[in-house]
């Protein structure tokens, strides 16, 4: 998806990002240009974040016998994970190291832990959102680790163990005095978001919603790109985006000049979303990552890679199988 001018673009970002990871809002790729790459920047509350194609501080566990058994055969016998995420351009959950070609982030973290309890090696593929669930559907790929939301639709073909909340926020120009709270907050803005997401079933429905009370229909814009909303934002093309809380939080730190202007959960008012490890439906490899993921919210690990991350809001305290998710769009 990514072209070598837009990994730059990201890498550089994700530069600038890691110098005040916290949780507020940002500005245009312009602003970001902020010097030399290098090999890492503090984090949350001082940390480091290693922003090396090496990982060489990535959080890792130890393999589990009576979980790595429950691995079909034919995964065991190959000895690696084909694991599938989208391609690194969203800080901090898949993202470009500083060699502008590794894939890094909290989501290729817990793939990695989630594989070291099953005993096998992560082989992972970056594709755009599309091809993540393509390559489920054909077989190719085990397992989805991209910030992929258990949804009513999805699970007809897919099955889901959660691992993180599933939190969206809107995210515009800094003191506008915009905060959006609801369906009517919409009406007849203009607003970024990446298509076949939930993110964007919930601003369908919330623009039908306007339409039915007589408010103007919101206006939406696709994009496929950060660096294409970010220019967009900073432009005005676009009055905010609509896009997972982690990527506007971690984004809106680097320049102050963004911010986030309101939150939900990405199952819609009435249900918390979760974030989910997905495969296709019957591979007969869901419970193994189902008990990896539980084992390792026990024992810590899973919370240590979150909080590396600053996601530490976002943790959940157990790992479901298959749980209600967000509701078809009527």
């Amino acid at each position: 998806m990514s072209t070598p001018v837009s990994r730059r673009a990201t890498l550089t970002f994700a530069l600038a990002s890691a110098l005040a990871l916290t949780t507020a809002a940002c500005g245009t790729p312009d602003d970001e240009e902020t010097g030399p790459a290098g090999n890492a920047g503090p984090g949350t509350k001082g940390r480091k974040v290693d922003l090396s194609p090496e990982q060489k501080k990535r959080v890792r566990a130890a393999k589990v016998g009576a979980i790595a058994r429950l691995v079909p055969e034919r995964v065991r016998s190959r000895g690696t994970l084909e694991v599938v995420a989208s391609a690194g351009s969203v800080p901090p959950l898949t993202f470009y190291a500083t060699d502008d070609k590794t894939v890094i982030g909290v989501e290729t973290d817990i793939a990695h832990l989630v594989a070291d309890v099953l005993g096998l090696r992560v082989k992972l593929h970056a594709v755009d959102w599309a091809n993540i669930f393509v390559g489920l559907d054909s077989g190719k790929y085990d397992v989805g680790f991209s910030n992929i939301t258990v949804t009513e639709e999805r699970k007809e073909k897919y099955d889901f163990a959660t691992y993180r909340l599933d939190t969206i926020a809107f995210e515009a120009k800094k003191s506008r005095g915009w905060k959006v709270k609801g369906p009517k907050d919409v009406a007849g803005r203009v607003i970024g978001v990446s298509s076949g997401t939930n993110q964007e079933k919930l601003l369908v429905d919330w623009s039908k919603q306007n339409v039915k009370a007589g408010r103007k229909a919101t206006e939406i814009k696709y994009f496929q790109n950060t660096s294409d909303y970010y220019l967009a934002l900073g432009s005005g093309r676009i009055d905010a985006y609509l896009g997972p809380n982690p990527v506007a939080a971690y984004h809106a730190a680097s320049t102050g000049k963004y911010e986030v202007i309101g939150t939900f959960s990405g199952a819609g008012d009435r249900l918390q979303g979760k974030i989910a490890a997905t495969t296709k439906k019957d591979n007969g490899l869901i419970e193994a990552l189902h008990k990896a993921l539980q084992h390792l919210i026990d024992d810590g690990a899973y919370a240590k890679v979150l909080e590396h991350w600053g996601l530490g809001d976002e943790a959940v305290r157990a790992s479901e199988l298959n749980p209600k998710g967000l509701p078809k769009t009527s």
